[in-house]
């Protein structure tokens, strides 16, 4: 019998807390490439605007999602000037 999940994160992580840290992370990630994408900034122009390095900056759009802790990824989205909001949910 083939198990259905909710997500790919669901699916690949090995406890529903690690899965949960991953959504997060990628939903981070995926809106600071858009704001990089959508300002037009370089990569030498986000790296500076965030105070990181621009191979950090190239991490990100890449999407190497290991190479970033939540905290970091909050504090990224904070200095762009972006609010984040959260539904907490009981697990389904």
């Amino acid at each position: 019998m083939n198990e259905v999940f909710k997500n790919i994160w669901d699916a690949i992580e090995e406890t529903p807390a690690q899965a949960e840290n991953m959504k997060l992370r990628s939903s981070l990630m995926i809106v600071l490439k858009e704001h990089i994408s959508q300002s037009g900034m370089t990569q030498k122009e986000a790296a500076r605007f965030f105070g990181v390095t621009q191979p950090r900056i190239s991490d990100l759009m890449r999407g190497h999602i290991d190479l970033f802790a939540l905290d970091s990824l909050v504090n990224m989205v904070a200095a762009a000037g972006l609010h984040i909001e959260m539904h907490i949910a009981k697990a389904a």
